[in-house]
């Protein structure tokens, strides 16, 4: 018996297996919501479909993604970076992952860690919506302005307001999966 999904994974074994094991699914350690930060800020302008194409790359060349170790990132690491066929090579995205590992160990500094800071935007909890389709899911609302607008007071870059609404989705912190999807309820 065929599982419905929501409309916009249909068609691509990578995404379907995305839609059904990751996104959406709430997300509370540091290093996945860190992943899914530098992600997003590389999708904005592009499809997340060729972004979830190059993640591995991705993976490998941003040392697993350790905030830690690509704060200390310097020019020459940098240039590497920029010469990288297997990852989406801009040169802002590439320094602005650098400068968002420093502001994410800020944001730990100041709330114990970083998903202390995002999630109490919501209080914790996932914000359901009940959406019949996916088309009817916004690009951003009222809260990803608010909580882009903090981040980038915080430092961060690349962070607009599609962007923190697409990385409240991808960590769960609202789910708009199709009231029909099979994973509405459980996630």
């Amino acid at each position: 018996m065929e599982r419905h999904r929501c409309g916009w994974c249909l068609g691509d074994d990578l995404y379907e297996a995305y839609h059904d094991y990751e996104w959406g699914v709430p997300v509370k350690d540091d290093e996945t919501l860190f992943e899914f930060l530098i992600l997003e800020t590389f999708q904005a302008g592009l499809s997340w479909i060729t972004i979830l194409r190059k993640r591995e790359n991705f993976r490998k060349a941003f040392d697993n993604f350790d905030y830690k170790k690509i704060a200390a990132y310097d020019q020459s690491k940098i240039d590497t970076l920029l010469q990288d066929p297997g990852i989406v090579r801009n040169k802002l995205k590439v320094n602005a992952t650098v400068s968002n590992a420093k502001a994410f160990m800020e944001v730990q500094r100041e709330f114990g860690t970083f998903s202390n800071y995002i999630w109490g935007f919501v209080d914790g909890k996932p914000i359901k919506n009940a959406l019949k389709t996916y088309k009817d899911a916004p690009a951003n609302t009222k809260l990803s302005d608010t909580i882009s607008k903090d981040l980038k007071k915080r430092g961060f870059k690349f962070v607009g307001s599609t962007v923190v609404y697409a990385h409240m989705q991808a960590t769960g912190m609202v789910n708009d999966h199709e009231i029909q999807c099979f994973r509405y309820h459980e996630v």
